[in-house]
């Protein structure tokens, strides 16, 4: 069973794999960080930001010595999954950690309450029979 988390990232609760919306690629085991599934590509900032003054300190552009934009993509389709603007020798965000058992127990049943009301256990209409 897939839940969207985000707008082009799922999660398959039944393969602990955080998946592409898009094309339900599977990028990563859902216990690790998605963006370790991703393509990444690193941009000049430059390129997206172009400077408002041409002479001058002051651009108005970030600073690709200070900024460093990067680009998460889906290696099945190429959609864009996530960006990320970063100081030059940041880490990558882990941005994501969801409560996988808790998510399961949910949305998978095993007889404990799901987001309908019910007990993931009893069939619909079943009750008070």
């Amino acid at each position: 069973m897939k839940r969207q988390i985000t707008e082009y990232l799922d999660i398959d609760l039944a393969r602990e794999m955080w998946c592409c919306h898009t094309c339900g690629t599977g990028l990563v085991s859902a216990r690790e960080p998605y963006k370790k599934g991703c393509l990444v590509a690193e941009r000049d900032p430059s390129e997206i930001h172009r400077p408002v003054l041409e002479e001058g300190p002051f651009t108005f552009a970030p600073d690709p010595e200070w900024c460093r934009l990067l680009e998460f993509y889906c290696p099945g389709c190429g959609g864009m999954i996530e960006t990320e603007y970063l100081p030059p020798g940041h880490p990558i965000t882990h941005d994501i950690e969801l409560d996988i058992d808790a998510m399961k127990r949910k949305y998978l049943g095993n007889g404990t309450r799901n987001d309908s009301g019910g007990t993931g256990g009893a069939a619909a209409g079943s009750e008070g029979s």
